[in-house]
């Protein structure tokens, strides 16, 4: 019998705005995610994680994989904003890699998503938005960090969005904290109810706004 995945993918803004301070601290959130994660029980049983990150185009760095095999990707800033390609990329990773239902096995945890952008698009994304969150592949949460992000265009995406209004290394630093918080409570409660719940988020940190 195999186990009940909980996949985690991880979309991340790396265009050039997110050059230096920005970036750094997308890496160190990511190591400090890991480290999080590692020291629970739950999450090295359940958690798969797995990377898309995007600038001028889209690519997913890191395929889905095991907690205990997850290896940092190495990822630098550059070019531009193609949200639209991310978003049609994760849907097609969404309908490779997890695992559906079928008469012999329960497939996988619906998904979490954690999509984190300081900037506008920069290619068509309206039509892979509304795609998204019509089919609720997956719970997504995105993250408009700094001013430059647009609240509006992520709520075409998914109702749970937060803001932080600058986009400082406390901020970046606190939403992977609490990114790793909410996919512990999410894996804990599945596993309890042993059924798809409504999506169970802890409170924001003091920098980040959930966005009504």
């Amino acid at each position: 019998m195999s186990i009940r995945r909980l996949p985690v993918y991880l979309l991340l803004d790396c265009s050039s705005s997110m050059t230096g301070q920005p970036i750094e601290q997308v890496r160190q959130g990511i190591r400090a995610l890991l480290d999080d994660l590692s020291t629970e029980p739950m999450a090295i049983e359940t958690v798969y994680l797995s990377v898309v990150t995007f600038n001028s185009t889209a690519q997913q760095v890191i395929l889905l994989t095991e907690l205990m095999q997850f290896k940092e990707p190495q990822i630098q800033a550059s070019g531009a904003t193609a949200l639209g390609a991310a978003l049609r990329l994760l849907k097609d990773c969404l309908n490779k890699e997890v695992r559906k239902n079928t008469i012999d096995q329960k497939g996988d945890w619906k998904p979490l998503v954690f999509l984190m952008t300081d900037g506008m698009p920069t290619d068509s994304w309206e039509a892979a938005a509304d795609d998204l969150k019509q089919q609720k592949i997956a719970n997504i949460i995105a993250f408009a960090a700094g001013p430059g992000a647009d609240v509006n265009n992520l709520k075409r995406i998914t109702e749970i969005v937060l803001k932080s209004d600058e986009l400082s290394p406390g901020a970046l630093k606190a939403f992977f904290k609490w990114m790793s918080q909410s996919i512990v409570r999410t894996g804990k409660s599945v596993q309890v109810m042993a059924q798809e719940t409504p999506i169970d988020l802890p409170p924001p940190p003091p920098q980040i706004q959930i966005v009504p």
